[in-house]
């Protein structure tokens, strides 16, 4: 385990680490004094030890929340690499530049889940690229070699992971600092989203001139193999009020709220991927 590294992507989404610990210096000043007081081994207790003077205490809710998340993390990050890595499937220029950005950001939230997880005393998910079937069982053939199909696919994964985060967020409510990470890392995860969505916007046209950065109604993607990803988007009530009755359209009633996925939904659409 590269310590400095877990502690470098922490800082990237917590940029207030140090502080809940100690001033900065102090901090790292202990951090670094750890090699002469206690043997290698140890030094994952000790970080584990700073996590939770950060942090408080972390439950096995908030662990099984961040390996649920790690899980989806990874398989959006095999994902971008193996569609980077296919030879003539992402066109040249603002395409290959924005999928590898999206890439370098999903390995940077594998690092961090993993290195949060572990500091905490838990096991980390672990999976490898080929534990992944990105056909979905067959419902995709093409998605390496047709870029239109492999940014479908990644628009399901995106707005399959901003729902899911947001439906985890009630569990880290014990956990305010990982929750503020958790929403950090969900923030970026729905930006990811909206690329995606105006690429293939721009990319297919035709039946999809109509398709927006955010979701409309239940199922707006025009793959209907992705009906499940956007279970409930249909949604027109918040907070007990009918949207529509205030003069507002259906369309745009769906369209400004987001509705949560359970983790059982999340873990029923990650299933048709996961060998």
């Amino acid at each position: 385990m590269n310590i400095v590294n877990i502690l470098e992507e922490i800082e990237k989404v917590d940029g207030e680490i140090y502080e809940r610990i100690s001033p900065r210096r102090a901090a790292m000043k202990e951090f670094y004094g750890f090699g002469s007081k206690v043997a290698l081994a140890a030094v994952p207790l000790a970080l584990g030890s700073m996590f939770k003077k950060a942090y408080g205490q972390t439950s096995s809710t908030v662990l099984d929340v961040l390996n649920f998340a790690l899980t989806l993390e990874y398989i959006e990050f095999y994902f971008y690499q193996t569609g980077a890595a296919s030879s003539g499937l992402v066109p040249s220029g603002v395409h290959t530049s924005a999928i590898n950005t999206i890439l370098t950001h999903e390995m940077e939230h594998v690092a961090l889940l993993k290195g949060a997880i572990t500091a905490s005393g838990g096991t980390p998910v672990s999976f490898t690229a080929a534990n992944f079937d990105y056909t979905a069982k067959g419902n995709f053939p093409t998605v390496f070699s047709s870029f239109p199909t492999f940014l479908a696919v990644a628009q399901g994964f995106e707005d399959t992971g901003v729902r899911a985060y947001k439906g985890q967020a009630g569990n880290l409510i014990s956990a305010p600092g990982v929750l503020k990470t958790a929403l950090q890392i969900h923030s970026v995860e729905a930006r990811h989203a909206s690329h995606i969505r105006q690429a293939r916007r721009t990319t297919e046209g035709g039946g999809l001139t109509a398709l927006t950065p955010w979701i409309t109604g239940a199922n707006d993607s025009g793959v209907p193999q992705l009906d499940m990803t956007y279970a409930g988007e249909d949604n027109i009530t918040q907070a007990g009020v009918d949207i529509t009755s205030l003069g507002v359209s259906t369309a745009a009633a769906t369209a400004s709220f987001d509705e949560p996925l359970t983790k059982e939904a999340v873990l029923a659409i990650a299933s048709l991927f996961i060998r």
